[in-house]
């Protein structure tokens, strides 16, 4: 069964779906509202994509929650203009009539479905649940329409994901749940705040497909909210940029490409990154190893009975040996699940493994406990979540000056001027000393992770999706900061990202992984010159191109069940890898 079983209802009687005319919101503060979003208007038209672009709190998500009524009322609301769907004002609208608009004509896909998934409630339920709110179904008719929705967004096995919990879902397989719990009702207008960005090279193209093929054949407009512009040329066929809570700019995509009006468009285009526009750096004759996997292997047991015997284990890593030289930034790329972020793990100890990692060549197995406690002396991670990655009850002068503390290095005064040396050496005022993590902006909170990781002047930064969810002038800052910190202290960098354009803008040598095992390596001009393995061109392939006038590629997509790390206990591994097939098509064996 494909999309085309879900048949387009459109009940407006023009051509436009909804109307927004200067739209007003604001926010209650100390010293009355503060605007954030002034005087903005645009139409939606029935099977196009309108795309908002722009930096955090530009207003983008603003607007979409003003649109489905979904404002944190008292402190944030609509103070003027006007929202129309269709002969209804959905600013003046009743909350009851506003709860029957929103889902069945006026969906969303929010762009973490972890959050936005109840993690009690199966698949199944959550779907009939949001279907019979909006129709009298009895039960079994509403899950058969569940049933439709998850074949429609092709999900394997469709009638065992109804019964699963998000929990037991990847990142992709959740992003698809929220897809199909938004158009099981056919909404005429559909908002997708993010929807890609947490997700891998391979599973966005796979969902942005999937999204087109839908508007395709449900004829639904749709309001793609990202800061992607790669994705905005693929997808949209309008873009409105916003800054500031106001409308910059608005034309046809490849108008706004080829000719973009305004300074800020011209600075937002430009910091895009793009393959093929890494400056190459040459390889130094003599390299000093500072880490060293050896045939190292990562696996977790899973029990079950009420003994708890092991079952089963999971193969998160298996067999890897690759080397890290001093002053060089080495990126582990590849899908979620495939191990990355568990090889960092290992490296600083986080989790137990098999084999040997050395750093400087020390074995990590041989450390006594005091060689363990000055690992961070020498490692220090930034992960994708600063705000997560943060004490929010610690002040940003705490923080970063705990790992001194910690480690005894400096008197009071010293680590003081310590941290105001990093403050500055990250752009950031000293003033914000006194500052908590809530008051800062999602980069300028990297920004503070990345000092922190310096206090102790390491050898080697772990950067674990660091830049992932940044917008691209902040993404395109914080890198530059990067490179700056390496030509003047020669820190190393071990980058794990899913951003293959980030990828090949900073590394100097790439690994790429597929179920656990590195199935490439070599240097940035190798890999994106011209890569080996069958998996490592389809990463490639499935990079947005921030172009509208580039005729797309079809993606290669997978055929054939994907071997699974989890292995039962007596039973050898079911993994071959992938086999080109031609056509497009990879067949996982």
């Amino acid at each position: 069964m494909t999309a085309a079983v879900l048949s387009p209802v459109v009940d407006t009687a023009t051509d436009v779906v909804l109307s927004v005319r200067d739209l007003k919101v604001s926010a209650r503060s100390d010293h009355g509202l503060v605007p954030l979003v002034e005087g903005l208007s645009f139409d939606l038209h029935r099977g196009e994509t309108l795309a908002i672009a722009g930096e955090s709190g530009s207003g983008k998500s603003i607007t979409s929650l003003a649109c489905m009524g979904l404002l944190p009322a008292p402190a944030v609301r609509v103070t003027g203009g006007s929202i129309r769907f269709g002969d209804e004002e959905l600013t003046t609208l009743p909350e009851k009539k506003m709860q029957a608009m929103r889902g069945a004509r006026i969906a969303m896909i929010f762009q973490e479905p972890m959050t936005a998934l109840n993690p009690v409630m199966s698949i199944g339920r959550q779907l009939v649940e949001a279907i019979r709110a909006h129709e009298p179904l009895s039960i079994s008719r509403a899950r058969a329409r569940a049933l439709e929705a998850v074949k429609a967004v092709r999900l394997s096995q469709p009638e065992k994901r109804l019964e699963q919990y998000p929990h037991e879902l990847s990142g992709g397989m959740r992003q698809r749940v929220m897809i199909a719990m938004a158009i099981a009702l056919r909404p005429a207008v559909l908002i997708a705040d993010e929807p890609t960005t947490a997700l891998d090279v391979t599973v966005q193209r796979e969902v942005l497909d999937l999204l087109r093929d839908l508007q395709k054949d449900l004829g639904t407009a749709v309001i793609l909210i990202t800061h992607d512009m790669g994705v905005v040329a693929e997808m949209a066929d309008r873009v409105i940029v916003m800054r500031k809570g106001k409308m910059v700019e608005a034309a046809s995509t490849v108008d706004l490409f080829d000719a973009p009006q305004e300074e800020y468009t011209r600075d937002l285009l430009a910091a895009v990154p793009r393959i093929g526009t890494g400056a190459s750096r040459p390889e130094p004759e003599m390299r000093e190893l500072l880490v060293r996997y050896d045939d190292v292997s990562v696996n977790f047991p899973i029990r079950q009975g009420l003994l708890g015997r092991v079952a089963a284990r999971v193969h998160a890593v298996e067999h890897v040996s690759l080397e890290i030289f001093r002053g060089e930034t080495l990126s582990l790329v590849g899908e979620s699940g495939c191990g990355k972020s568990t090889m960092a793990k290992a490296l600083v100890g986080l989790v137990p493994h098999s084999g040997r990692i050395e750093i400087n060549g020390k074995a990590l197995g041989d450390l006594n406990n005091a060689g363990r406690k000055a690992i961070p002396r020498d490692l220090q991670i930034v992960f994708q979540d600063p705000m997560a990655a943060l004490d929010a009850r610690m002040t940003v002068g705490e923080l970063i000056r705990e790992p001194l503390v910690i480690h005894g290095i400096g008197t009071p005064a010293e680590q003081k001027a310590r941290v105001h040396e990093l403050l500055e050496r990250v752009e950031l005022s000293r003033t914000v000393y006194n500052r908590y993590p809530h008051q800062f902006s999602g980069g300028q909170r990297q920004r503070i992770c990345i000092a922190r990781a310096l206090a102790l002047k390491p050898k080697l930064i772990i950067c674990d999706e660091s830049v992932a969810a940044l917008d691209v002038s902040i993404q395109a800052k914080v890198l530059d900061l990067l490179r700056d910190l390496q030509k003047e202290s020669g820190v190393t960098y071990l980058f794990i990202s899913h951003d293959m354009a980030v990828v090949e803008n900073i590394s100097d040598r790439v690994a790429v992984m597929y179920l656990g095992q590195i199935v490439e390596m070599g240097t940035r001009a190798q890999l994106f010159g011209n890569p080996q393995h069958t998996y490592t061109r389809r990463l490639l392939a499935a990079v947005p191109v921030p172009d509208p006038r580039r005729e797309r590629q079809p993606s290669a997509r997978l055929s054939g069940e994907i071997p699974s790390p989890v292995w039962k206990v007596g039973e050898g591994p079911n993994r071959v890898g992938l086999v080109d097939i031609g056509g497009g098509h990879l067949v996982a064996r």
